[in-house]
């Protein structure tokens, strides 16, 4: 397998794009993927989605998107695994390259939930949850999460309010984000004065929807050697697992299985282990979700991920910076497109491009991307050389 590396990337803001439909948001940023890796073509095209065929009332993603960006009579397909679509697009280019198939790829993440009104798409996301044992008994994701999380504060003894710092480092990370759907940071006032949604997350917990896209292009690594000024951003990385659709059917509930043995994947294909992570753009749909990340992934222990965030530990100087661009929290949750910015911030990050929340020489970042409730958890890992 070659080595492969990461070229261009581009992304458009996530916002509520009702002047553009779902193809001119995914071209927008797959042609500013294109422009910055000065590259004219690609040899095939990988669409993260999850939605779109009711939200838009369109499948076929490959060929529609490759079409409008002047990719016509190139491989083209779409990729649904959730909320990790984005993350699982960028793996299916990845090994695309890697294996010689093809000689530059492009990976793109898309979704527009914007059209459609608002308890339709809350119904279109339960469609990654058990349709026989969660979502047909009305269980939405916010209630799934809300569930986890009071079982996790019975189980260790945590405050509600102890979660507080995960959606306030996100927010101050975001204001630095041009891109980010939200810029203005909040106070821990704002948090506790948050609307509830579900006991016990409240509205400051929870990531907001919106249209996005971002794309990445791959190539093989050896195809940039030695490119002057260039800074060369390998993929040492990449890994899928799988856990029970059913928070039930899980062994435990409070353990992400798959997000741990993800990480184990892609920490033994680096060499590496959790302490030389520079960054970690974890999948913090819920604060819930950032502390349970932090835990499965190695970087604290078991029921202590909230420490990390009271302690300052996750902010872009403390030991595991996590949301450096606002994450999922502040720079917003178009689901299919989540993982793909998750991997353009790491790469920025690793440029040294991170304006107001660079993250001090880093050489390991890593990704992590999850599907439904936990079910589907699609990690990376990038290095700067």
């Amino acid at each position: 397998m070659r080595e492969v590396a990461v070229l261009g990337i581009g992304q458009t803001k996530i916002d509520e794009h009702w002047d553009k439909s779902l193809r001119e948001l995914a071209g927008d940023a797959v042609l500013a993927a294109m422009h910055d890796a000065g590259v004219q073509s690609a040899d095939a095209l990988f669409v993260g989605n999850m939605m779109s065929g009711s939200a838009n009332h369109q499948q076929h993603l490959g060929a529609y998107i490759a079409d409008w960006v002047g990719l016509r009579f190139r491989e083209a397909m779409h990729i649904e695994s959730a909320c990790s679509s984005g993350s699982a697009a960028f793996r299916s280019a990845l090994m695309a390259v890697a294996s010689g198939a093809v000689e530059v790829a492009i990976a793109a993440g898309v979704e527009k939930m914007t059209d459609s009104p608002g308890d339709e798409i809350t119904a279109e996301l339960a469609t990654a949850a058990d349709q026989d044992w969660e979502a047909s008994q009305g269980l939405s994701f916010v209630a799934l999460n809300a569930l986890i999380m009071r079982r996790y504060l019975h189980e260790y003894g945590w405050q509600k309010d102890d979660f507080a710092n995960f959606s306030i480092n996100a927010h101050a990370n975001g204001a630095h984000n041009p891109f980010a759907r939200f810029q203005e940071p909040i106070s821990e006032a704002a948090y506790k004065k948050a609307a509830m949604i579900a006991d016990p997350i409240n509205l400051l917990d929870a990531s907001p929807m919106g249209d996005g896209a971002a794309a990445a292009v791959l190539v093989p690594a050896a195809h940039i050697q030695g490119m002057h000024g260039a800074r060369i951003i390998k993929v040492v990385g990449s890994a899928s697992a799988t856990d029970a659709i059913a928070v039930h059917s899980r062994r435990d509930p409070l353990w992400l299985r798959a997000a741990e043995q993800s990480a184990k994947q892609v920490y033994s294909q680096a060499g590496i282990g959790p302490e030389d992570i520079d960054l970690f753009e974890a999948h913090d749909a819920f604060t819930i979700m950032a502390a349970l990340s932090l835990e499965a992934c190695g970087f604290a222990p078991r029921g202590q991920g909230p420490r990390l965030a009271l302690d300052g530990e996750i902010r872009p100087t403390g030991r595991i910076p996590i949301a450096t661009r606002g994450g999922l929290k502040a720079r917003g949750h178009p689901v299919g497109a989540t993982g793909m910015y998750q991997i353009i911030e790491v790469v920025q990050q690793l440029r040294g491009e991170a304006t107001g929340t660079q993250v001090e020489n880093p050489i390991y970042g890593m990704a992590q991307n999850i599907g439904g409730s936990g079910s589907n958890i699609v990690a990376h890992i990038l290095k700067a050389e």
